[in-house]
């Protein structure tokens, strides 16, 4: 366990838990503690659904500026790829991942919402995208993954002017997927996560490895992508079944093999 960042499972669902206050913010040790955090939740057999949780009051208020004042090019050059390649192992959690977003979720935070399925809103949150405010645009995938969730002259908005967003204005561009009252956050993330922990794992897997996996290819590829998961699942023993129960006319009982 980390010392910002902790993994903690129960009942199938694991929470990783940023636990740096007052504003949660994304230094160089959260974010290499956001990584292995991700690494266990993808290789735990125990973990079948993840909920990315900042806590009550903030999920994330975005990076560190402090340690940005006194950094060279090459300084960045060096570390940039390790900050995306964070964020990106909890967007490569081969489980479902919802982000439960409290008080604010920017820059950064917003960035660490992206890498995941969905995102649960407080009626109250604030998201955006402010680092042109500092010269800069984000780095740890916002200017890509926001453009492909909400469209391009949306995320242009929102990266060119810095400006934040409330939940209402979230929830109708896509950026949100589902908004409650603050103190209903957490339980509305695993209340929507709770299904899949009986589900078929290794076909959600590969639901998931289908849909963004297809994203960055052509269609003929993304088909083809699709064709080959489709056909491997015929070699689990939830496929089996799940056919099974279906021509018996039961419920089936999934086992995740």
């Amino acid at each position: 366990m980390g010392e910002f960042v902790t993994l903690e499972i129960t009942d199938g669902i694991g929470t990783i838990r940023l636990d740096r206050p007052p504003m949660n913010p994304l230094n160089t040790q959260v974010q290499e503690e956001l990584r292995e955090a991700a690494h266990s939740a993808a290789g735990s057999e125990e973990v079948k659904a993840v909920i990315v949780y900042g806590g009550e009051k903030v999920f994330a208020a975005g990076a560190d500026i402090t340690e940005f004042t006194e950094l060279s090019y090459r300084d960045m050059a060096l570390r940039s790829g390790a900050l995306s390649g964070a964020f990106d192992s909890v967007a490569q959690i081969p489980k479902p991942v919802v982000a439960a977003i409290t008080g604010y979720a920017l820059g950064g935070g917003c960035e660490l919402a992206l890498a995941c399925d969905w995102r649960v809103v407080a009626d109250d949150a604030k998201l955006g995208q402010p680092e042109i405010r500092l010269g800069l645009i984000p780095g740890a995938g916002g200017t890509q993954r926001l453009a492909r969730l909400v469209g391009p002259a949306r995320a242009k908005d929102l990266v060119f002017s810095g400006r934040m967003v409330d939940a209402e204005e979230a929830l109708r561009i896509g950026l949100a997927d589902r908004v409650a009252p603050a103190a209903e956050v957490y339980a509305t993330a695993e209340a929507m996560v709770r299904p899949y922990v009986t589900g078929p794992s290794m076909a959600l897997r590969a639901a998931k490895q289908a849909i963004d996996g297809g994203l960055s290819l052509d269609l003929a590829s993304g088909l083809a992508l699709e064709s080959q998961l489709f056909a491997a699942l015929f070699a689990t023993e939830d496929r089996v079944e799940g056919t099974t129960a279906f021509v018996a006319k039961r419920k089936p009982t999934f086992t995740g093999r």
